[in-house]
Formats: C-alpha cells, sequence, structure tokens
C-alpha cells in the first residue's frame, strides 16, 4: 500500500516535474504543503512557501511578499473561488519581473464530461458543459466550485492582466498528466494505444475516450476539448522551450521516464528519479547493439545524464501500417513481414526455430520492437524507444505483440483482416496463450497493474461499464427491463436456446447452466456447427423456424448483439433477450429460514476451496459458518481447475470432493467453481451471498483484502478464521509424499 501511495504522488507530480526549474528560485505554492506537488517543488527549488487562498487574500501578506516569487504555482485552486479573476491579480503582484506563473485548470468542456463523466463539483452529469445555467440557480444551491473552457480562461487571465500565456492540453487529466501537449502542437500517435483515460466517477462512462481523439485532432479540435489545461503565464513574454511531454510515472522510481519534445527539434529522455539514470545509460547500449545487428535506429546519445536524439519529422510505423491495411492487405503483409524480419534480425539466435511452436530463441529480445516504438521512413522501419530487454527471448512473443499493440483499440482493423490470419501466418496458434501471458505478464508489471489495482479501480472505467452503460440509452424503460435485466422470464416454462458459441455464452453456461437448463446453442457460424459446447452440439438458427412461438426463449450471449436482434427480428422471433457479462442476475430463491427459528447474523455465506484431503480445518470452518448463516454454499475448484490454477494434481478427484463436502450436515449447496469465473466477484454475481468466508492464512493478503471491500461496496462482508494449525491439506500431502502415513 505505501509503495501504491508513492508512486501515486510521483503520477500526480509529474504535472510540472519534467521542468526546468532554477534551483535557487524561490516558489510560491497555492495549496497544501503535502500535496504532491508541493513535495516535488521542495526538492528541486530554493526555497518553497505554500499559502491558502484565504491568506494570498490579505492585504497585509501580499504586501508582506510583493515581487519576492521566481515561480506561483496553483492547480484546481482558482475553480474554487468565487472571484478567481482577484485571485490572478494577486498572483501578478507577487512575482518578479521575470517570473512565471502555472496554472493547472480543469476545462468544462473536456472530452471525459461528453463520455459520461460526472462534474467534480457539483457531482452530475453535464453541468459543466451546460455552463453550469442548471447549477448553483436556486439561493439554497452551495457553490462549491466550477470548470471554465479555454475561451472563459484566456479572457479571464487578460481582464488579471495577463496578456502573455500559453496552454498546454493535458490528458488525461490534472491527476493523471500522461500527455502534455502545447497548444501549437498536435500528437502524430493513435493515443487509442497510448492514453488510458481516468475519471471522477468512472462507472457512468457510456463512450471510449481513447477512441475519440483521432477525429478530434483531424477536425481541429483537440486542444478545445482536452480535459484540463497547464497554463504558462510570462510577465517578461518569455517561455518554456517544449512541445510536447510524456510521462512514465507509474512505472516506478527505477523506471520512470519523460520524454520531451523541445520547438528546437531536440528530443530528450529524463530519469524522472536519480534511480533511473541507470536506464538511459541502457538505452543508449541497446541502441548501438541493435545498429550493430543492421536494424535502422534513430540517432541518439547521452548528455549530462540525459538520452537526446533529434525530432523525426515521419510517419510512425504504427500509423502507416494502420493506414496500409486498410488501404491494400497485400501491401500490409509485405511491409508487415519485413517489420517481423528486423526482430529475427535484431540478435543472434539461441535456437533456431524448429517447428515446435516455441519458434526462435534470441539472445537478447526486444521486447518493445513494436509499431508504436517505429518511424517509417525511406521504405523500412527506424526504431527508437527501446527501453527493455531480456536475455534468451522467443522471438514469437515479440511478433505476437507487434500485432496486439497494432490491433490495439482500432476494431476497424479486425474487420478487414482478422488477427487469427496473422498469428497462423507466423505459426503462433500452438503457444499462443503463453506468447500473449508472456505480454500481459510484461506489461503487468511495467504499469505497476498489481500494486496500482485498487487505484485503478478506482477512476478507469470497465469496459463492460461503458457496454452496458451505452445500452441502456438506446431503449425505452420498458424494453431496456424486457431485453436486459428480466432475461429469465419465461425461462422456466419454455426451452432456453442461447444465440453465439463464444465467451459470452461459456461464460452463461458456467454461471447460470445449474439453474436454467439449456435446450440448444445456435450460432450463425456454419463453421461451428456440429461442434459440441459443455456436450451440445452448436446449431445453425434456423432449427427456430421448426418451433412453434412460445415453445422457446432465445438468450443472445453475444457482445455485438444487434445484428442478432435484427436477424431474428425478421425470423418472427419476439422472445429474446440479451445477457450481460457484466451485469449480475439472480439465481433461483433459495429456502428461506424458517421464521421459529433464532435469526442468524446472516441469510446465504459462502466458502471457496479445493478441500482436498478433507480434514478437522475444513470441517471446523464449515462448522462455524453455517452458526452464522441460514445457508451455507460451498465452491469447490475442479480438477481442471486445480491444475491451472495451483499446478498440482489434486490426490481426491473432483467428484469425490463434492460428495465428501455434500455429505457435511453443515452444508445446504455445493457448487461447481467456474474455471474461467472463480473469483470473489464471479461468485458473488453467481450467488449473492451475504459473507464470505475464508482461513485467517488471508486475512492480510492484499488481493483478498481488495476483494473485502468489493463485497462492502455491494452490501456483503468477508470474514476471516483462525487458521487449524494442527492439520492442513498441505501438511498431510507432504507427509504422503514422505511416506510416513
Amino acid at each position: 500500500m505505501e509503495q501504491a501511495q508513492e508512486i501515486i504522488k510521483g503520477i500526480q507530480s509529474g504535472l510540472l516535474q519534467w521542468c526546468d526549474w532554477k534551483p535557487d528560485s524561490r516558489v510560491l505554492y497555492c495549496g497544501d504543503k503535502e500535496d504532491a506537488l508541493a513535495e516535488m517543488l521542495k526538492g528541486r527549488t530554493g526555497e518553497l512557501v505554500c499559502v491558502s487562498c484565504e491568506t494570498l487574500c490579505e492585504e497585509g501578506w501580499q504586501n508582506a511578499h510583493s515581487e519576492t516569487f521566481d515561480y506561483v504555482v496553483s492547480v484546481e485552486v482558482l475553480e474554487r473561488q468565487p472571484d478567481p479573476g482577484q485571485i490572478l491579480v494577486f498572483f501578478r503582484k507577487l512575482l518578479k519581473a521575470d517570473g512565471k506563473l502555472f496554472l493547472g485548470m480543469n476545462n468544462r468542456l473536456g472530452l471525459r464530461y461528453f463520455c459520461g463523466d460526472r462534474d467534480p463539483y457539483t457531482e452530475r452529469n453535464f453541468d459543466g458543459v451546460e455552463g453550469y445555467r442548471r447549477a448553483y440557480a436556486k439561493k439554497e444551491d452551495i457553490f462549491q466550485g466550477r470548470m471554465y473552457s479555454q475561451a472563459e480562461l484566456k479572457e479571464m487571465l487578460w481582464e488579471a492582466g495577463w496578456d502573455q500565456c500559453r496552454f498546454y492540453s493535458v490528458l488525461s487529466d490534472l491527476e493523471n498528466p500522461v500527455l502534455i501537449y502545447a497548444e501549437d502542437y498536435l500528437p502524430n500517435e493513435d493515443l487509442s494505444g497510448r492514453l488510458f483515460p481516468t475519471y471522477h466517477y468512472p462507472n457512468s462512462v457510456f463512450l471510449e475516450e481513447e477512441c475519440l481523439y483521432r477525429d478530434l485532432i483531424a477536425n481541429g479540435m483537440f486542444h478545445q476539448m482536452a480535459n484540463a489545461y497547464l497554463i504558462e503565464c510570462s510577465k517578461d513574454g518569455s517561455f518554456l522551450d517544449v512541445s510536447h511531454v510524456t510521462g512514465s510515472l507509474e512505472r516506478g522510481r527505477e523506471r520512470a521516464v519523460f520524454t520531451v519534445i523541445h520547438k528546437s527539434g531536440l528530443v530528450e529522455k529524463r530519469a524522472a528519479y536519480p534511480e533511473g539514470k541507470a536506464r538511459l545509460e541502457k538505452m543508449a547500449e541497446y541502441r548501438d547493439d541493435l545498429a550493430a545487428h543492421g536494424i535502422p535506429v534513430v540517432d541518439a546519445k547521452i548528455e549530462n545524464g540525459v538520452y537526446t536524439m533529434p525530432y523525426i519529422e515521419a510517419e510512425t510505423g504504427h500509423a502507416y501500417l494502420k493506414r496500409l491495411l486498410l488501404k491494400d492487405i497485400d501491401m500490409f503483409l509485405e511491409k508487415f513481414d519485413q517489420f517481423r524480419d528486423l526482430i529475427l534480425q535484431s540478435s543472434e539466435l539461441v535456437k533456431e526455430d524448429s517447428g515446435d511452436g516455441e519458434g526462435a530463441i534470441l539472445r537478447k529480445g526486444y521486447i518493445d520492437m513494436v509499431p508504436l516504438n517505429s518511424f517509417y521512413l525511406n521504405n523500412t522501419f527506424v526504431f527508437y524507444d527501446q527501453e527493455f530487454c531480456e536475455e534468451n527471448y522467443p522471438a514469437n512473443a515479440i511478433i505476437v505483440r507487434m500485432i496486439a499493440t497494432l490491433y490495439a483499440g482500432s476494431p476497424e482493423l479486425l474487420k478487414k483482416l482478422p488477427m487469427e490470419r496473422l498469428f497462423e501466418r507466423y505459426h503462433l496458434t500452438d503457444k499462443l496463450e503463453y506468447f500473449r501471458k508472456m505480454e500481459w505478464d510484461f506489461l503487468a508489471d511495467l504499469r505497476k497493474e498489481k500494486e496500482l489495482r485498487k487505484y485503478h479501480e478506482s477512476c478507469r472505467a470497465n469496459r463492460e461499464v461503458i457496454h452496458s452503460n451505452r445500452q441502456r440509452m438506446n431503449y425505452s424503460q420498458e424494453d431496456y427491463e424486457r431485453l436486459f435485466l428480466d432475461i429469465f422470464r419465461n425461462a422456466d416454462t419454455r426451452k432456453l436456446i442461447l444465440f453465439g458459441s463464444g465467451t459470452f455464452t461459456k461464460k452463461f453456461l458456467a454461471l447460470y447452466g445449474q439453474d436454467y437448463p439449456v435446450y440448444a446453442v445456435i450460432d450463425n457460424s456454419s463453421e461451428k456447427w456440429g461442434q459440441k459446447l459443455d456436450g451440445m452440439e452448436i446449431q445453425p438458427p434456423y432449427i427456430l423456424q421448426q418451433m412453434q412461438p412460445g415453445e422457446y426463449k432465445v438468450l443472445i450471449c453475444i457482445k455485438n448483439y444487434l445484428s442478432v436482434m435484427k436477424q431474428l427480428d425478421e425470423m418472427g422471433v419476439s422472445e429474446y433477450s440479451i445477457f450481460d457479462s457484466h451485469r449480475d442476475y439472480p439465481r433461483k430463491r433459495r429456502p428461506i429460514a424458517n421464521a421459529d427459528v433464532e435469526k442468524k447474523k446472516y441469510h446465504v455465506g459462502y466458502i471457496a476451496g479445493v478441500f482436498d484431503l478433507f480434514h478437522i480445518g475444513h470441517l471446523n470452518m464449515f462448522k462455524r459458518a453455517k452458526e452464522q448463516c441460514d445457508y451455507l454454499i460451498v465452491g469447490i475448484v475442479t480438477d481442471e481447475g486445480v491444475r491451472k490454477y495451483k499446478g498440482v494434481e489434486p490426490f481426491i478427484p473432483y467428484e469425490e470432493r463434492v460428495e465428501m463436502v455434500r455429505s457435511c450436515r453443515y452444508v445446504d449447496e455445493v457448487a461447481e467453481i467456474p474455471l474461467d469465473f472463480g473469483g470473489t466477484r464471479d461468485a458473488w454475481k453467481l450467488h449473492h451471498f451475504d459473507c464470505q468466508f475464508s482461513g485467517s492464512d488471508y486475512s492480510n493478503h492484499p488481493s483478498w483484502l481488495m476483494e473485502k471491500e468489493f463485497l462492502e461496496k455491494h452490501g456483503a462482508e468477508m470474514e476471516f478464521f483462525p487458521y487449524t494449525q494442527s492439520t492442513s491439506s498441505t501438511k498431510l500431502k507432504a507427509l504422503i509424499e514422505k511416506k510416513l502415513v
């Protein structure tokens, strides 16, 4: 938790950490001395004075500090002031003749608010977009703050005497400043694969913000709809020589880097912390190694601890390949082969491709040799920013990354050429999951996903939530309830038919198949007809025409369900609903405790486990749980689940473990834990229990504590029982293996 807080503070300080602060400067920070920016400024400048707006407005304080500061920094402060213009006048009075003011301001016309994020001050949708005409209209409305548009900010600054200002657009926002663009500079890359938007209220978002910036750029609306601005105000008319900044503060102190593009044409990569300077030296070493192997690379060198290279006026390899794919598939494949060949050329081979699916093994695997980190120049790809290298690395893992990064956030590419075609072309299918896992593990470690998981959940929108929110907007309340909420209506009295045979269908069968028996699975793909799914043969949709209306109920289990809805309408099928894999649906009602029996703390309780070599510790847990709940459900991991997640073979087969647990008088129901949907969150969506019970050996585990928070958020609880020290499955297995019992 402490590491996560340190990283989060680092991310927040990234708004201004990249600036070249005068080491002996005097800085006024309008805010709390504990803020991330204040702590950063304290270590980078000569003297830091922190002040509140209330103190700043005192005439005596202003007179005592008139024209004494080199910098004034204020972030999201003016938005909370009834008269921000007056504060801007005070700021000007406090600065030296060559001083600068840095303002961080939210944009009320920021794209995030059109995507469904709520206003941070009124906590309602679209108040800022409407110019607050519905907010603060009544006497009882208490002013808490408001945001301003770019035009309003420029006018406000002008009226306060600031006629020399430069705006920088900040993405994702002021607390997560990953990308910063000067007002006269536009992105030359597809942000859909670079940006992870953050929100005040992620659960209300209904559009994928990162996919909209390309059109904003093309239509000249990028800066006007930036989520926030960093505004550089100068008394003498001088400004920073900076066009663009990219920060990677989420990577931690050893890997955090700023990439700064200067107006002069110089590009710098700076370590955000002293611990990261050795990484820049490695980058220079990697560049030289790639060049020695004949790989085109951008010229670069280390100067005063900074990695420098020239600004390249060229299309990125990523943008070039995407454009080519949409225009000419044959030419695209030729160029993609060329890119793949450069990966194979980048290092000596430790092992040749023997046709075993693993492919060639590179002595040095440059994991970031992907189109995003290249330019297309003089009929070839020129690489830059190669920060990561692993010894004895599969070339196929890098090729899989090459494909995945190209397609990220671009569904139009999938329609033109499915990724599977490329996986087959480069013989990646046999070990595809293995290579994909290598990529996911690399990115998760790089981005500190595990450490920042709780933070990301609080500010990033879940794609499934976005999808659900979008659904709700397209239908009347009655139609929405029929299609998406009351999906089990008539499912008990009619034959239930699932339309689709992919991930959604598998999830439905895993979570709800035991409550609602499925009569048939149908799919439009003729290639799947005759194949088996959960023991059922996949059939064509025309079997519906052989059945009588009122005989069946169709449940659409496909993400892009609109075309199937239209198909069913044209077939005259009216009784259908859509399964939303993100939504939790109630299972069939459980027996209610007898009113004469003493009411227990919980109604439904849940325990999950393997329960291999059933012993007294398991029995004690069941007994203690049943003492606290009316109805106890025990979820049991299948044999396949034990192999996949624990990497061992169970001593007792699943069917026998089920019978042993079911025979326990404290257990009311035994449920199979679905292979890929077995976590606490899926279990809660399936069983809607009031409490999950677990052994105390997990009580301080970060992952379990996060699941505990999830349950509490949804009105349930998690209780930890003392671990039985004398007996455990692990100890029993150890004794068996040692042949002591």
